[in-house]
């Protein structure tokens, strides 16, 4: 098959459980892409449709209408599995096996032989935090442990692309740090990444781009850095002495007069400085200003309050 130019490809995708008077439709017609090297947030609620959308990714779950393809791929075969590293929503491994031996198994799975794994494991028990770790039985691991270790299995034969749902789940503050250490150095080797996360402030970190899915449906979806800016709120009150013209760069802030004084509202940080040092070169008195930001978590809440 031609190779296609994204890494994931969803349209129109419909998924409905239950018969009857029971379906439920948990994907509501969704289209999105996803192109190589980026790193997509996949955020929502509980309940919004974030793991049926991976699960349908990964094949494990059957679309009712539409299509999702992964390298061009139909999503769920041979082809397209084998250049994912995965991580699910909770991944269960066997108790009375250790660290090491459950990383030759994954790693044995996508095709590394056992000089490969040798060279591998140990560096890669020490990146995620596990460096003394590989000879303990998985009983013995706690959650945030477990966490580290499926990311480990995950990224071991180092994938093309790679998909996680609820990324840093059961994750400490120490623990987040240490896995957005290990993803930005991926998406710095071009990796692909498309994650699920209740933990917005790691969205705003690591992606170039955000989609908010709230009761099957896509409400929003843009790159972070375009999305940030509206969320940037700067108030200045100046006022003009007699001999002062109110300066020219001024205008395309659309400044509001209040009594003596003027009042502009900005939403970008270049435009907040360029405004202040026109101000200041012209002999304007700025008065007053004030910032306040909107939190990417805020934004979310807000935009599904209208939903």
């Amino acid at each position: 098959m031609e190779e296609s130019s994204h890494i994931i490809e969803v349209q129109d995708l419909v998924v409905e459980y239950g018969k009857g008077k029971k379906k439920v439709r948990a994907l509501d017609g969704i289209s999105f892409r996803v192109e190589p090297g980026e790193c997509v947030g996949f955020i929502g609620a509980n309940g919004a449709g974030k793991t049926t959308t991976i699960k349908v990714l990964m094949g494990f779950q059957f679309p009712t209408r539409g299509k999702a393809r992964v390298f061009g791929e139909n999503a769920g075969t041979v082809e397209s599995r084998r250049r994912i590293g995965y991580l699910p929503e909770v991944a269960l491994y066997y108790p009375f096996m250790k660290a090491r031996e459950l990383l030759e198994l994954y790693g044995g799975l996508h095709g590394l032989n056992r000089q490969e794994l040798r060279d591998r494991i140990p560096a890669l028990l020490k990146k995620l935090g596990l460096e003394d770790k590989g000879d303990i039985l998985l009983k013995h691991f706690s959650k945030g442990m477990q966490q580290r270790l499926g990311i480990a299995q995950a990224i071991i034969a180092d994938p093309e692309a790679l998909i996680f749902d609820e990324l840093s789940s059961g994750l400490d503050p120490l623990g987040r740090y240490e896995l957005r250490s290990v993803l930005l150095d991926l998406k710095s080797r071009g990796r692909t990444i498309f994650f699920s996360s209740h933990e917005l402030s790691e969205v705003e970190t690591l992606c170039d781009r955000v989609i908010m899915i709230h009761k099957g449906k896509i409400v929003s979806e843009s790159r972070v850095q375009d999305l940030m800016k509206p969320l940037n709120v700067f108030e200045i009150l100046f006022s003009l002495p007699d001999e002062v013209t109110m300066p020219g760069i001024l205008n395309r802030f659309h400044p509001v007069q209040e009594g003596d004084l003027y009042k502009v509202v900005i939403n970008e940080v270049e435009g907040y400085s360029q405004a202040v040092s026109a101000l200041a070169d012209a002999g304007a008195l700025v008065r007053h200003t004030f910032s306040k930001s909107t939190t990417l978590e805020q934004y979310f809440i807000d935009l599904v309050g209208k939903s």
